[in-house]
C-alpha cells in the first residue's frame, strides 16, 4: 500500500504535467450561430430575395464606368459588378439580378418602399442620409471627391479662378449643396446652371451653357469619356469634399446589412489575399493560409452566421474577381476612364490608399 503523501505527490505531479503539454496548432473553433447569426438567417429581405429568385439592385440611370446598359440591353460598370457579385453569393448565380434604373429623386424612396433590395450606385454617405433617411449604409465601395471639368482651353490653374462662372451642377444633389459652402467661404462669386441629372448637367457643358462642370470625380471622368474630343477638357486639381460611395439598404434589416457588407469586404479581401477570379477555385483546395480558407470557405461555419453557405464569398469572387479585378475593368487601367487607385488603394499597397476590411475571423 502506496503511503498517502505518495499518492498526494503522484497526483500534483501529473496534474503539473497536463498543465505544462505542449501547444498545438489547431484551426479556429467552428462558429456558433448564436442570436445574431439567428437575427441574420431570419432577415427578411434574404428571405425574399431567395423566394423570388432574384435580386432587385437600385443603379444609377447611366454613368460609363459605373453602371450603364450597352446596346444589347446588358448593365455593366463597377456598381454593376458588386450586383452581381451579391446575387452570386445570395443566390449561386450572378445574372439573377434585376436592375432597376433610379434618378437621385427617386432613389431613397424607392429603396424605403422595398422596390429594390439595395442602391448599388453613386450615392454618399452623409449624416443627414444615415441618420434621417431610414437608410443603412453597408461600408465604402469607392472613395471618391468632388471636383470640376473645365475647357483646356480656358487654362485654368484652380477653382479660385472661377469667380463670376456659370457652373453646372444637379439641382438638389450634395454636389449642389458643396458648391454652395465652398464658394460662400471663400467669397467667390459664381452662377449656378442647374439641372435636374448629371447627364443633362454634362449636355448643358458641352453644349457651352456653363463654364465649368461639377460633380464627383469619378462622374467627371465618365462624363469626358463620353465626349467627342476627350483631350480638350481637363480636371481641375481642386477636390473640395469627401464622397465615400457604397450601397445602401434599408434600416430595421441587420441581418441583410450584414450580407450586403461582407459581401464587399469579401471582394477586398481577396484583392489583400491574392485570390483572384481564376485561381479561387485552386486555392479553395489547396490554400493552408487560414484567411484564405476562411474567405473561400474551405473552413466551415462562418456563411451559416449570415443565412448562407460557406462557399458564398467564393462565388462572388469566381463571379466578378477582387475588388481590383472589378476596379481596373470598369474604372481602371482597362477600362476608358483610366481613374488611377489613389485613395481606393488598399491600405497596405505602396502608395497606400484608404480601402480596409475588417478580418473575416
Amino acid at each position: 500500500m502506496k503511503h498517502p503523501a505518495l499518492v498526494l505527490l503522484l497526483a500534483l505531479t501529473a496534474a503539473g504535467c497536463e498543465r505544462k503539454a505542449p501547444v498545438t496548432s489547431a484551426p479556429d473553433p467552428v462558429p456558433v450561430v448564436d442570436g445574431a447569426g439567428a437575427a441574420t438567417a431570419a432577415s427578411r429581405t434574404l428571405a425574399a430575395v431567395k423566394a423570388r429568385g432574384a435580386l432587385r439592385c437600385g443603379v444609377y440611370p447611366g454613368l460609363a464606368g459605373f453602371s450603364l446598359a450597352d446596346s444589347s440591353g446588358q448593365w455593366r460598370g463597377f456598381d454593376v459588378d458588386f450586383c452581381r457579385a451579391l446575387a452570386a453569393a445570395v443566390l449561386g448565380n450572378p445574372d439573377r439580378v434585376t436592375y432597376v434604373p433610379l434618378t437621385n429623386a427617386a432613389r431613397f424612396a424607392a429603396l424605403k418602399a422595398g422596390r429594390v433590395d439595395l442602391l448599388s450606385r453613386n450615392t454618399s454617405w452623409t449624416f443627414s442620409r444615415d441618420v434621417g433617411e431610414g437608410i443603412d449604409f453597408a461600408g465604402v465601395a469607392y472613395y471618391d471627391g468632388q471636383g470640376f471639368l473645365a475647357p483646356r482651353d480656358l487654362n485654368l490653374q484652380s477653382a479660385s479662378e472661377l469667380s463670376g462662372a456659370k457652373v453646372c451642377v444637379q439641382s438638389g444633389s450634395t454636389s449642389e449643396l458643396n458648391l454652395r459652402d465652398w464658394f460662400r467661404v471663400r467669397d467667390i462669386n459664381w452662377q449656378p446652371v442647374l439641372t435636374p441629372t448629371l447627364e443633362r448637367a454634362r449636355q448643358d457643358y458641352e453644349r457651352g451653357v456653363c463654364d465649368v462642370l461639377s460633380a464627383d470625380i469619378s462622374a467627371l471622368a465618365s462624363a469626358r469619356a463620353t465626349m467627342a474630343d476627350q483631350g480638350a477638357h481637363v480636371l481641375l486639381s481642386d477636390v473640395i469634399s469627401k464622397e465615400p460611395l457604397g450601397p445602401a439598404v434599408r434600416q430595421g434589416d441587420p441581418g441583410w446589412t450584414d450580407v450586403v457588407r461582407w459581401t464587399l469586404n469579401a471582394l477586398i479581401l481577396a484583392e489583400e489575399l491574392g485570390v483572384t477570379a481564376d485561381s479561387a477555385e485552386q486555392m479553395r483546395k489547396e490554400a493552408t493560409r487560414p484567411e484564405v480558407r476562411r474567405l473561400l470557405g474551405a473552413d466551415t461555419g462562418y456563411g451559416a452566421m449570415l443565412g448562407l453557405d460557406d462557399a458564398w464569398a467564393y462565388r462572388a469572387i469566381t463571379a466578378v474577381g477582387a475588388y481590383n479585378e472589378v476596379f481596373d475593368r470598369n474604372l481602371g487601367k482597362d477600362s476608358a476612364l483610366k481613374l488611377e487607385r489613389g485613395q481606393n488603394a488598399l491600405w497596405n499597397a505602396r502608395p497606400a490608399g484608404l480601402l480596409y476590411s475588417p478580418p473575416l475571423r
